[in-house]
C-alpha cells in the first residue's frame, strides 16, 4: 500500500541530509509505527508522504499514486491527523468538519457521528478557538476520518489525552484497522507503539536502524526473566530471575517447591529499552 525506495531530504538542500537513505514497504491493512527521538526524522518522511514536503531524492508511492505527481485521487483516499493541531479557531467543531469535509470528492462522513466518536458531541456548536489543547486535538483527529482514509497518518495521537480518552482513541484505530484501514503511526510513544504495531521502524538521526514486529524485537533482544515473590516466614522476597541460566532455573525450582509464592510473571523488555539498546539513543 505504501512503498518508500532510497529516500533522501535536505532542508537546506546543502547536502546536509535529515532523512539519508530510508526504504520500507508497507502492506494493506497493516499498522506501521515509526518510531523516534523528537528530530530523528519521522515527520519528515511522513510530510514528504503526504504532499507538504517536496520529494527531493527517492521514490515513493501510496496507493499505487507516485508522490512526485500528487494527485486530487491520491489525496481522496489518505487522511491525516498531526500532532499540532491546525483547526479553525473561529469556525465550531461541526463546521469545521463540514468545511473541510467539501474539499473531498468522495463521500463523506456526518460531523456529529465523528464529533461523538472522540466525546465532543456536546460542542458541536462551541468555537474550536475555545477549545483545551487536548479538545482540539480530538477534533483534528476527528477530522483526518471524515473522508473515509484507505490509507491514515496519525502523528502522536493520543498526545495530551487523558487516559481514559486515549483510550478510545486506541479503541478507534483499532475498530478501522479491523476494517482493513492501512495505518502509518509516527510516534515516540513506545507503549502505544507496542499495543497498535504489527511492525515497528526504530529511525535516529534520518536512518532506519531496523524494522520488525514487536513481538520478535522482544524475542530477540529481551532477555527472558521471571519475577517471583514468595514468603520466608513473615519474609515478603522478591528475585528477578533467568529462565535460561541454570543457576537460576535451579534456583526458582528451589522457591517453588520450599516456599509460598505469592506472585510469580514473566518479564519482558519494552520496546523503549530495545530501542535504547538498538540505537544507543534515548526518546527524548
Amino acid at each position: 500500500m505504501i512503498t518508500v525506495k532510497n529516500l533522501f531530504h535536505s532542508y537546506n538542500k546543502d547536502g546536509n541530509y535529515q532523512v539519508k537513505d530510508v526504504s520500507f514497504d508497507i502492506e494493506k491493512g497493516e499498522v506501521f509505527g515509526f518510531l523516534g527521538p523528537s528530530g530523528a526524522g519521522k515527520s519528515t518522511v511522513q510530510n514528504i508522504l503526504t504532499g507538504l514536503l517536496q520529494l527531493q531524492q527517492g521514490e515513493a508511492t501510496l496507493g499505487g499514486y507516485d508522490v512526485k505527481n500528487m494527485s486530487k485521487d491520491m489525496f481522496n483516499k489518505i487522511g491525516m491527523s498531526f500532532e499540532q493541531s491546525n483547526v479553525y479557531s473561529k469556525l465550531t467543531a461541526k463546521e469545521n468538519l463540514h468545511f473541510y469535509g467539501k474539499l473531498f470528492d468522495n463521500p463523506t462522513r456526518d460531523p456529529m457521528e465523528l464529533l461523538k466518536l472522540v466525546g465532543l458531541a456536546d460542542k458541536a456548536d462551541i468555537r474550536a478557538g475555545e477549545f483545551s489543547k487536548g479538545m482540539k486535538h480530538r477534533l483534528t483527529f476527528a477530522r483526518s476520518m471524515i473522508n473515509n482514509p484507505e490509507i491514515w497518518f496519525l502523528d502522536e495521537p493520543t498526545t495530551g489525552l487523558d487516559p481514559s480518552i486515549a483510550a478510545d482513541i486506541k479503541d478507534i484505530i483499532k475498530q478501522k484497522n479491523k476494517e482493513g484501514i492501512t495505518i502509518f503511526l509516527t510516534t515516540h510513544n513506545m507503549f502505544i507503539a507496542d499495543e497498535l504495531c504489527d511492525r515497528v521502524a526504530f529511525i535516529v538521526d534520518g536512518e532506519i536502524k531496523l524494522i520488525d514486529s514487536p513481538e520478535n524485537l522482544k524475542l530477540q533482544y529481551g532477555d527472558k526473566l521471571v519475577k517471583v515473590e514468595y514468603f520466608q516466614g513473615d519474609q515478603v522476597l522478591q528475585k528477578t530471575l533467568s529462565i535460561v541460566l541454570p543457576e537460576d532455573k535451579e534456583l526458582l525450582r528451589n522457591i517453588i517447591e520450599n516456599h509460598e509464592i505469592r506472585t510469580m510473571h514473566t518479564k519482558e523488555a519494552t520496546l523503549e529499552e530495545i530501542f535504547i539498546k538498538v540505537t544507543g539513543r534515548g526518546l527524548i
